[in-house]
């Protein structure tokens, strides 16, 4: 028996990683118009880099409870309802930072990084749904590519209308794309695919997931390339900006400092070619290596200074490339039958490095300058290489 391709799949040309790609474009864009902003917003309103560590803490330690149940929701309310729902928690989260008290600030973090994990959940399931093992370099390369020109532009263009014209603009233009966002989800009618939800195992608590999650070295693998790399994300995401600031540069270099990072995976492309031709794994391996110099070198240049900007853009080249192809192993690796719950606790791996990450960096500023959290996040960049050389060969 044949079922219908959801409507998604024709709206701007046949196949599914097309229009799923765009989907995640889209999503970037909305998120993107205010991951510049939060991170200044937060260091002003409170005031000092120890407390933003916090803040980001709190809101990743509500985070991680919130993906950890995603199969329950899913069970309950469907895929594109759970989905839906996480854009919602982004415009919630917008309205915080536009009208709240400071101590909401924790929470109005918590919710973007909620959005963020339940549409990475629903996304990845809907790819492993749609798109064949074979194609899914291509699809990713390219999901990359168009994020990449989202995130190009969005967090310059927030920060900019947060210092120089408005600071609501960029937090009531993210209200409207996330309205946007869900009419154009709703409209492509994806749902969890009708042949292969029979085979797939009723979802279940990711908490009951996680011994036979971890108890498969290939999926503990998996796990580790891609939380490491989300570390140094975390790190450049959130300390970044504020390197920009105390290196003397003004407020909207720091959103251009993170489109500069975006801007990286343009070349996803040629990174997908490269796969294809010497393995994802060695690809892989060499952009932890590059990560890794990167970082160690910026500790060892001490406080921040503009010169340390190029060594930032040299770690997140690195970082760009594990982006297109981080995923790849576990959608490779994980078994068909067990994607549901296997997929909600490996995509705990922005949560743990989003909370891992304020925590130890809140930690070092206490006892030490700043630049020890560089050498810490290319320590972390170095563990990603030894953990590479245990992925399968034939990837």
């Amino acid at each position: 028996m044949r079922y219908p391709r959801p409507l998604g799949l024709n709206l701007v040309e046949p196949g599914a990683g097309e229009s799923l790609a765009r989907l995640a474009a889209m999503e970037g864009l909305t998120r993107s118009m205010v991951s510049g902003v939060i991170p200044l917003a937060a260091f002003e309103a409170i005031g000092s880099k120890v407390g933003v560590s916090a803040a980001y803490a709190a809101g990743s330690a509500m985070t991680l409870t919130v993906t950890l149940n995603v199969p329950k929701l899913e069970r309950a309310l469907g895929r594109r309802w759970v989905i839906t729902l996480g854009v919602v928690s982004l415009f919630a989260a917008c309205m915080v930072f536009l009208w709240a008290p400071v101590w909401m600030i924790p929470v109005a973090i918590g919710l973007v990084a909620v959005e963020a994990s339940v549409f990475t959940v629903g996304l990845s399931l809907y790819v492993m749904d749609y798109v064949a093992k074979a194609e899914l370099v291509l699809v990713e390369s390219k999901r990359t590519f168009y994020l990449a020109a989202v995130w190009l532009s969005g967090p310059a263009l927030g920060a900019w209308l947060w210092s120089e014209v408005a600071s609501p603009l960029p937090f009531l233009l993210a209200m409207s794309l996330a309205i946007a966002l869900i009419a154009i989800h709703w409209y492509m009618r994806f749902e969890r695919h009708p042949v292969l939800s029979t085979a797939i195992q009723t979802p279940q608590s990711a908490l009951r997931s996680l011994p036979r999650f971890f108890s498969q070295k290939n999926l503990r693998v998996a796990y580790a390339v891609t939380c490491l790399r989300s570390v140094f994300w975390a790190v450049a995401f959130v300390y970044g900006p504020i390197y920009v600031l105390e290196a003397g540069l003004p407020e909207w270099v720091a959103g251009l400092f993170l489109s500069a990072a975006g801007s990286i995976l343009l070349i996803s492309p040629a990174i997908r070619r490269l796969a294809n031709r010497v393995g994802v794994r060695k690809v892989i391996l060499r952009a932890f290596t590059v990560s890794a110099v990167s970082m160690l070198a910026l500790g060892l240049i001490g406080d921040p200074r503009p010169v340390g900007l190029v060594l930032w853009f040299t770690a997140a080249l690195g970082a760009g490339c594990i982006d297109v192809l981080g995923n790849i192993p576990f959608m490779r690796l994980v078994k068909p039958r067990e994607r549901n719950a296997m997929a909600t606790v490996f995509a705990t791996w922005r949560d743990v490095s989003f909370l891992a990450a304020p925590i130890i960096a809140g930690a070092l500023l206490l006892v030490g300058p700043f630049w020890l959290l560089w050498l810490t996040t290319g320590g972390f960049m170095a563990l990603g290489v030894l953990a590479t050389t245990y992925l399968p060969r034939r990837l």
